[in-house]
């Protein structure tokens, strides 16, 4: 028991250390991740799109 409070104390002791990110700047990376994420969200879509009709297109 020991073991697990001096780790939670150790957690605690870690975290203050941590170099939080300012409201602007994660307000930036949110938006660059979810711009990110949308944008290979529809390039591959397009991908598996072309793909498909050119494997339809060979078979046919």
């Amino acid at each position: 028991m020991q073991r697990i409070v001096g780790f939670f104390g150790d957690v605690g002791r870690e975290m203050r250390k941590v170099s939080w990110p300012k409201r602007k700047e994660l307000t930036n990376y949110t938006i660059t991740v979810i711009t990110t994420v949308v944008f290979f969200s529809i390039f591959f879509a397009v991908i598996d799109l072309g793909i498909s009709k050119l494997i339809r297109l060979i078979l046919e």
